[in-house]
């Protein structure tokens, strides 16, 4: 029997029946669709819900630390909580508990679920409408705002030193608090009496510009800076995010929701935010110069992109005039915006050798860069010598000062030592100098310092004897920006670690289970130090 082309093999179906079956394709494939949706839609959902949580807790905090003096509040006692500290949204519970143990619970609860919903937040980010993690930042920041000084505040202390310089003519660099006029309304209200001012001459030379405002409106004029320089930070990750092409709205989510960044750093009013700034700014706009100069800044580059971009480049030796001139506006504003994070805190220091090594391969941009920071450094140099003399700010004492909980005391714990000696600290001083070293090769490596400068945060946060839970702040813009998951677990998991620490319950905890580092002979000395300092 003879077949043309359209005839099957016997034992196979006719073409008519296999054709039948095209119309449920279609239907497959609304029904995966369907389901796709619906996975979108309750990750929605959840991601929703737990901004709606970060806001409502983030309320409930500010509104219970405002109605009353309490524990959340350690500025105020019976008798002293003034209606300009409390802040527009006190006395608005006047029936809520006042009970210590029951506030700690509170508040430890509430920073426990904040913490959980934000990394609910950042796993569906990318799921969420952009007005919603917008909307949620936004109303946090200005929840925040309104509080009144939360734990771990060190703002009174940012104005008393002000008000020593303007009002009494005490420099705060060579003179301790105690010694100033006690009936300053300012002194009463901080704490380090004690202390030389350890901050940096920048920042302190800004609150001088706020002590005509009186106590109050230094206290309102500093929590708005803070507030919008946060807001600024978040903005700049926005922008540095679509510039290495990484996703802005979990950048900014990353940045923006963190529980200790807002409770203690926002709630406690630091000026971390200021430093912060001007990294994140000089990181930006060395971003926008390597985007403007015709080479798209996507982030560091792989191992193999890397050996195929160093076999096309030839060695050329650049003159003096080719390395200054013409003048590159952007990356001399960059230098300009480290010196100052320097300025603001000393911190920022330990990022400048990892910042000048990931531009290394461009002689040109990194003198730029250092010119601009020669221009900073003189002119914050020349007010610094105007309003203090030649003295600098107090940072030896403060770095002798020790937690309980820190890394290098832990550590010292664990020898068998009783806690962080001066050999440990020693000891970790080198391991932060070796890390450094390795930041710096990474990011000569990589031709970028985003990750660089990421782990050269996490390495400072964790051998600092003196750790505080918004020093997370250090590390988030870095591991939102990179592309690194390590970096970014690593910092989700010191996050967890300083709340651990942190919460109001943890002493409780380390109680039970007999952990007690302060009853040791050197953990001891460290809180005498510490109380004799607050004295």
């Amino acid at each position: 029997m003879s077949s043309d082309a359209r005839t099957l093999p016997a034992g196979l179906p006719a073409t008519e029946p296999s054709a039948g079956l095209r119309p449920r394709l279609p239907r497959i494939r609304e029904r995966g669709l369907g389901r796709e949706l619906e996975r979108e839609e309750r990750a929605a959902l959840v991601g929703a819900v737990a901004l709606a949580g970060i806001v409502t807790l983030s309320l409930l905090i500010v509104l219970v630390a405002a109605n009353r003096p309490s524990i959340l509040t350690p500025t105020t006692h019976i008798g002293y909580f003034p209606r300009w500290m409390a802040g527009p949204l006190g006395g608005l519970l006047p029936g809520f508990t006042n009970d210590g143990t029951t506030l700690k619970a509170l508040f430890t609860g509430a920073i426990v679920v904040m913490y959980v919903g934000y990394l609910v937040v950042l796993k569906h980010a990318a799921r969420l409408p952009a007005r919603w993690i917008v909307a949620a930042i936004v109303a946090v920041h200005a929840i925040f705002l309104a509080s009144p000084p939360l734990a771990l505040t060190d703002l009174f202390n940012y104005i008393n030193y002000a008000r020593m310089e303007v009002v009494h003519n005490l420099n705060p660099y060579t003179t301790i608090p105690i010694l100033e006029p006690h009936s300053d309304p300012s002194f009463i209200l901080s704490n380090w009496h004690q202390l030389l001012s350890p901050y940096g001459p920048l920042f302190t030379m800004l609150t001088f510009a706020l002590v005509p405002l009186g106590l109050a409106g230094a206290f309102w004029a500093l929590k708005t800076i803070l507030v919008l320089s946060s807001l600024a930070i978040i903005w700049l990750v926005w922008k540095c995010a679509k510039l290495l092409d990484r996703d802005p709205l979990v950048a900014i989510a990353f940045v923006g929701l963190n529980p200790l960044v807002l409770v203690w750093g926002l709630g406690g009013a630091h000026n971390d935010f200021l430093m912060v700034l001007c990294l994140i700014l000089g990181f930006y706009l060395l971003l926008l110069a390597r985007s403007r100069a015709g080479e798209q800044p996507r982030g560091e580059l792989s191992r193999g992109e890397l050996s195929l971009r160093l076999r096309a480049l030839r060695p050329r030796s650049l003159r003096l005039h080719e390395l200054l001139l013409p003048l590159s506006p952007l990356e001399m504003t960059a230098g300009g915006a480290f010196v100052a994070a320097v300025a603001i805190k000393a911190s920022a220091a330990v990022l400048v050798p990892v910042v000048l090594a990931g531009m290394a391969r461009w002689p040109r941009a990194v003198a730029q860069m250092l010119l601009g920071m020669v221009l900073a450094a003189v002119l914050v140099g020349a007010a610094s010598l105007a309003a203090f003399g030649v003295h600098f700010p107090d940072l030896s004492t403060q770095s002798s000062l020790v937690t309980s909980e820190s890394v290098p005391n832990l550590v010292g714990l664990a020898l068998g030592a009783g806690g962080e000696s001066s050999l440990l600290r020693d000891g970790v001083d080198a391991l932060l100098a070796l890390a450094l070293l390795a930041c710096c090769r990474l990011a000569w490596r990589k031709r970028g310092s985003i990750t660089a400068a990421g782990w050269a945060s996490v390495t400072l946060v964790v051998t600092l004897s003196w750790v505080l839970p918004w020093y997370v702040l250090w590390v988030l813009p870095f591991a939102a920006l990179t592309r690194s998951r390590r970096l970014r677990a690593v910092a989700l998991g010191l996050g967890v670690y300083l709340i651990m620490t942190w919460v109001p319950v943890s002493g409780g905890l380390w109680k039970a289970i007999g952990f007690h580092p302060e009853k040791t002979p050197l953990g001891r000395h460290h809180q005498q130090y510490v109380r004799q300092l607050l004295d």
